[in-house]
């Protein structure tokens, strides 16, 4: 099967496809596109999440060719050449990185959310960040990180 998307803003095609493939492992394996993660392969933990054309999805429990002709934007595509989105370092900075496996699906929540709500209370960040699992920390950086990232984004300090 192929399959032809607009990954990152750039068009790209996979030849060979099985039919069966997840989205995740066209990304990760056939793009080489590694930011996903591949944890739990059922869209419990959010390590996966990207955007299809706009709307935050599990990656592994989308087909890739349900890909086709869809826009992909992954945690790689959230950075401007060799500077990080504003969330992505905010996370750095928050000290919100521990093993990393989480965190490209965090940092894509995190955004997400900040597109549609600025300036999020607690309620609202805990309620966006729930569909990811975190098995390193206690979430009290993360927090932080998108309390950072809200208020650089948003022009108030934090």
């Amino acid at each position: 099967m192929k399959i032809s998307c607009t990954v990152n803003g750039t068009p790209r095609a996979v030849e060979g496809a099985w039919e069966g493939e997840s989205l995740l492992s066209v990304l990760r394996d056939r793009m080489d596109l590694p930011g996903s993660k591949n944890a739990c392969e059922q869209g419990e933990c959010g390590s996966c999440s990207v955007y299809m054309d706009g709307a935050l999805v599990c990656a592994c429990l989308v087909l890739g060719g349900q890909a086709n002709g869809r826009d992909i934007v992954t945690v790689e595509g959230l950075s401007a050449a060799d500077a990080l989105h504003p969330v992505q370092e905010a996370f750095v900075e928050a000290g919100a990185v521990q093993c990393g496996f989480c965190t490209p699906g965090l940092v894509l929540a995190t955004h997400d959310l900040l597109g549609r709500v600025p300036e999020p209370s607690l309620l609202q960040i805990r309620e966006a960040l729930a569909g990811n699992i975190c098995r390193c920390t206690g979430y009290a950086k993360i927090i932080d990180a998108v309390q950072l990232a809200a208020g650089r984004m948003s022009g108030t300090a934090r």
